[in-house]
């Protein structure tokens, strides 16, 4: 049994090991010929965070979809320097949206280089993704736009808020289906596609994708609120600080307005105050550690984990399948 990234996934098959590691090489060749250009300033900053590293969960993803049909196809590699350079360049964008001062523990790219240069290199980076995906034939080029246009909708959704009358949880759970679980899905479907693998499997691997994304994102919430050291290079309570309403807060207000506790409608008026303040964020930190809500939103997070697992079921049983179960229980384990 050996480990491969991301979140230490155990590969029991040496064949199937090496396939991953060497489509994970050659997607991150393709990732710095893709970010090159003739201009050395575009070159230093579209290659800014693809060498910080990262999980490459994505491609990852791609590679484990393939061995559902041939996983040397010629369309597997740049399917997945696709994805991952799509979720790249929204990851400038968010930093610009976020005023964020640090991504993958560097400097983020409106930090360095300003807001407007942060945006273009993004916009940058969905040209190059857009150019790769013309050779990938209409049907991908289809299925990335459909993607992208549910990313960006969740993202707008995330800024507009609920309408009046729907619930804000379900209102979140649509944008993070949106915002992150649609990328995700697109990155097992296109390994599945491009591999040959039957219509059926592509379907259900699509089902999965977008479930364990949302699973994905709901551990981060929790993880800002439970970790001591958050392993995406944030400390915890970041989001807290920055007034940013994940699961776990936004659990606590429906219990605060259903029961109306005192020291609930208290947590929730100092989450709503000024964090910037240590001593009020340490508190805050501290007393929602310690509320149901956070028990509540990784009930939630296992939840989405298990229905992805359960979306696997009709697939036969081979090694891929379970990586594909196992990255499920590593994003339950990364809740707590």
């Amino acid at each position: 049994m050996t480990v491969v990234e991301p979140f230490g996934l155990s590969v029991r098959d040496q064949a199937l090991e090496a396939d991953v590691r060497t489509g994970l090489s050659a997607v991150e060749a393709g990732l710095l010929d893709a970010t090159k250009s003739e201009v050395p300033f575009i070159t230093e900053a579209a290659q800014h965070l693809v060498r910080a590293g990262g999980k490459r969960f994505r491609p990852l993803l791609v590679m484990l979809a393939a061995q559902f049909g041939d996983p040397y196809a010629p369309g597997i590699v740049p399917s997945a320097v696709v994805v991952e350079l799509t979720h790249l360049a929204t990851l400038y964008h968010d930093d610009v949206m976020d005023e964020a001062d640090v991504r993958r523990g560097v400097d983020s790219a409106n930090t360095r280089w300003g807001n407007s240069v942060a945006v273009l290199t993004g916009d940058f980076l969905f040209a190059r993704a857009s150019h790769i995906l013309a050779d990938l034939g209409p049907e991908a080029v289809r299925i990335q736009a459909e993607a992208f246009e549910r990313l960006v909708t969740g993202q707008i959704l995330e800024t507009a808020g609920p309408r009046d009358g729907r619930d804000p949880v379900d209102h979140y759970l649509d944008v993070m289906a949106g915002k992150t679980g649609s990328l995700v899905a697109v990155s097992v479907r296109f390994g599945a596609m491009m591999s040959g693998a039957e219509d059926r499997v592509v379907d259900i691997l699509t089902q999965y994708g977008e479930r364990l994304g949302v699973a994905f994102q709901l551990a981060d919430d929790v993880l800002d609120i439970a970790s001591d050291s958050h392993e995406s290079g944030k400390t915890p309570g970041t989001d807290l600080r920055e007034g940013v309403p994940t699961l776990p807060v936004l659990r606590l207000r429906a219990i605060a307005d259903a029961d109306g506790r005192p020291e609930d409608i208290e947590l929730v008026a100092l989450l709503e105050s000024d964090l910037t303040d240590d001593e009020r964020h340490a508190e805050a930190l501290r007393r929602l550690r310690e509320h149901p809500a956070l028990e509540q939103a990784r009930k939630d997070t296992v939840r989405y984990a298990q229905e992805a697992r359960a979306m696997l079921a009709p697939l036969p049983e081979c090694s891929a399948k379970a990586a594909l179960e196992e990255l499920c229980d590593a994003v339950v384990h990364r809740a707590g």
